[in-house]
């Protein structure tokens, strides 16, 4: 049996409700993981903030954080150095896309 291990699958943090949460999206992560690099490649060099993210997507950022981890660490897409406030005030990332248009996310 061969293991798929993150950034390809869902992570987790070993704890029951962790790997329970990561086992449920398994399925629909490589589609989501799609949607998230599809929208901040779209986005340009301005670049696009999890949250949104999440509002173009209109999807729940904890749907979309874990994702954006995921594609950080498939290195397709980067911090840009730039923040921007979210809705709570708090400053957050400006993701943007690396690589050629063509690379696809797993």
């Amino acid at each position: 049996m061969m293991l798929i291990e993150y950034p390809h699958a869902p992570g987790h943090r070993g704890v029951p409700t962790s790997v329970e949460a990561a086992d449920s999206v398994a399925f629909k992560a490589g589609r989501l993981q799609r949607m998230v690099l599809a929208a901040i490649r779209a986005a340009g060099d301005y670049g696009m903030t999890t949250n949104e993210c999440a509002g173009r997507l209109d999807m729940e950022r904890d749907s979309i954080q874990p994702r954006t981890s995921e594609l950080r660490a498939k290195r397709l897409i980067e911090d840009s150095g730039r923040r921007r406030r979210n809705a709570s005030g708090k400053s957050a990332i400006v993701w943007v896309a690396v690589g050629a248009p063509e690379a696809v996310a797993a």
